[in-house]
């Protein structure tokens, strides 16, 4: 499954490492990550298409 999201640090869109779904506090769907190259935690709004 690669989920592509924008990193705020390196300023591109990387392919997420260690995808995880949950939901914000108002709760909408979020997917979580790490950058492959800096580690930083990067989030695409929306559930992860299966």
């Amino acid at each position: 499954m690669a989920i592509e999201a924008y990193c705020v640090k390196c300023k591109a869109k990387k392919i997420m490492q260690d995808p995880v779904e949950g939901t914000t506090k108002n709760g909408k769907p979020i997917t979580k990550g790490k950058c492959p190259d800096c580690g930083t935690t990067i989030c695409r709004i929306g559930a992860a298409k299966k």
